[in-house]
């Protein structure tokens, strides 16, 4: 048995095969796989680091660099003393 090669199978093509055709793709993912990788990327990914956000949010560093530069949440995290409780 000859073993197929790209130019024995590019000389012969049926009428009755299936119609193969190039599918654009860039590193080997096509806009359909792209876009279902992303949507569950998003799909899973907002919920985790919406969870490390809140599991952090006791750390005063992420409190500062983080969560009070969130425009709706930005007042719950920033620390008001009042003047007479300053010992400073």
């Amino acid at each position: 048995m000859v073993s197929q090669t790209p130019f024995r199978s590019a000389q012969f093509k049926s009428a009755f095969g299936p119609k193969y055709q190039n599918q654009p793709h860039f590193l080997g993912f096509t806009g359909q796989s792209a876009f279902r990788i992303a949507s569950r990327l998003a799909m899973y990914g907002a919920p985790a680091a919406i969870g490390v956000l809140l599991f952090a949010s006791g750390i005063p560093r992420v409190q500062r660099d983080i969560l009070q530069n969130i425009p709706f949440v930005a007042g719950f995290f920033q620390k008001k003393i009042h003047p007479a409780d300053n010992p400073f």
